[in-house]
């Protein structure tokens, strides 16, 4: 199913989308296929599969850590997206790609936009590839049915906004605060400020992530915004579990409550 798709589905059920990000190949590739099937057993709408990177930009300590261990594992682009066509065989959840843009490069990005669509990738999410360098990313990922997703942060600056806004045709992936990702104990007090302000230019979907972590805060997004997306809390809770079998019960359990949080009615 296509982005747009899910959120128009939800946004007719007047809820928020439940969006989980985890690390592919941690702790293995074929464990993140179980992980993510679980996921959507328990109430996910969507997934981001990161694609784990040596030099990441946006990633806290948590996802940074993550991201080691995959790599250590022998994760590679083409074994997440390999991942990624094993989900798609079990479970109709839309997936989402996140990644610095060297990995695609590296890979090729006309064949990468190729494969995941292929493998029933949804869209793709560039961490680091500002939206005014983007037309070229942005069509060939067009040219292979792939939504594209641009992050906008409080710190950016009004015409960057514009831009990435115009060019994502996914959602909009709003940072709730400046700083890489993480856990933290408060929503900023100007996040529905920044949710405004986007929502005046842009009826695309807002999904706000950085730092959520606990179903409070998920229920407290959900009432602003078009997605709840948490990272941290669930890769740190893969982290502590590991390859156990403990492991699916503690995120299967922890995204059930994430869930039942942010599906409330609006």
């Amino acid at each position: 199913m296509a982005l747009p798709e899910v959120f128009a589905r939800l946004r007719a059920e007047k809820r928020a989308a439940l969006i989980i990000y985890v690390t592919a190949g941690d702790p293995s590739l074929a464990a993140t296929v179980e992980i993510v099937c679980a996921l959507a057993e328990a109430g996910a709408d969507l997934v981001e599969l990161g694609i784990p990177y040596s030099d990441p930009l946006a990633d806290g300590p948590i996802i940074q850590a993550a991201g080691q261990r995959a790599l250590r594992a022998g994760t590679t682009v083409a074994g997440v997206l390999e991942a990624a066509r094993q989900i798609r065989e079990r479970v109709p959840l839309p997936l989402v790609v996140m990644t610095c843009y060297n990995p695609i490069l590296q890979f090729g990005p006309e064949r990468f936009a190729q494969r995941a669509a292929q493998v029933g990738i949804a869209g793709v999410l560039i961490s680091d590839l500002p939206p005014e360098e983007a037309e070229e990313w942005c069509e060939t990922a067009a040219r292979h049915g792939l939504e594209t997703i641009f992050l906008v942060a409080p710190t950016t600056e009004p015409a960057r906004t514009e831009l990435a806004v115009s060019r994502t045709t996914g959602f909009v992936y709003v940072v709730s605060r400046p700083g890489t990702t993480g856990i933290r104990e408060d929503l900023p007090p100007d996040l529905a400020d920044l949710v405004s302000r986007l929502r005046a230019l842009t009826h695309k979907p807002l999904a706000v992530g950085f730092g959520i972590s606990t179903p409070e805060q998920a229920a407290t997004i959900a009432r602003l915004a078009d997605g709840v997306i948490v990272g941290s809390a669930v890769v740190r809770l893969i982290g502590e579990k590991g390859a156990g079998d403990e492991l699916l019960p503690a995120v299967t359990a922890f995204t059930r409550r994430l869930a039942a949080a942010t599906h409330q009615p609006r």
